[in-house]
C-alpha cells in the first residue's frame, strides 16, 4: 500500500510540474533596422513599417511577442517577431526603430538587453 502511494504521488507530482512553462529568457545585444527596410516586406511577408514594433530574431516563431529590456537603463518594450536576418552576428534581435525608440537606444545604435518570451 505505501508503495502505491509514493508511486502515486511521484506520478501526480510529475504531471503536475510538466504543466508549468519556464519563461525563455536571452541575453545579448540589440541592433535596429535602418531607414531603408522601411516598406519592404519581411520574412513574415508583411511589410516592415520602421513606427510599429516589430522585430526580426533568428528562430522564433512570427508572431511571438517577446519583451525586450535595455539593460543599461531598464527601460522595457513588447514587440511581435515578424522577420529573420542577424545571420553571421552576434545579434539577438534586430528592432524596428520605433522599440529601439522605446528602449532610448537610438543614439547608441547597440545595446546589451534581455529578450523573454511571453507567448510563442
Amino acid at each position: 500500500m505505501r508503495i502505491l502511494l509514493v508511486i502515486s504521488f511521484l506520478l501526480i507530482a510529475k504531471l503536475g510540474f510538466s504543466q508549468v512553462k519556464k519563461a525563455k529568457l536571452d541575453t545579448g545585444i540589440a541592433s535596429y533596422y535602418a531607414d531603408k527596410f522601411h516598406g519592404r516586406k519581411t520574412a513574415s511577408g508583411e511589410v516592415f513599417h520602421q513606427d510599429s514594433l516589430t522585430a526580426a530574431h533568428k528562430h522564433l516563431p512570427f508572431g511571438t511577442l517577446v519583451k525586450v529590456t535595455n539593460l543599461r537603463n531598464n527601460q522595457s518594450v513588447i514587440v511581435k517577431v515578424n522577420d529573420r536576418g542577424m545571420k553571421g552576428t552576434n545579434r539577438v534581435i534586430d528592432l524596428s526603430k520605433a522599440a529601439a525608440r522605446e528602449l532610448n537606444m537610438l543614439g547608441a545604435g547597440l545595446v546589451k538587453v534581455k529578450v523573454e518570451v511571453l507567448n510563442e
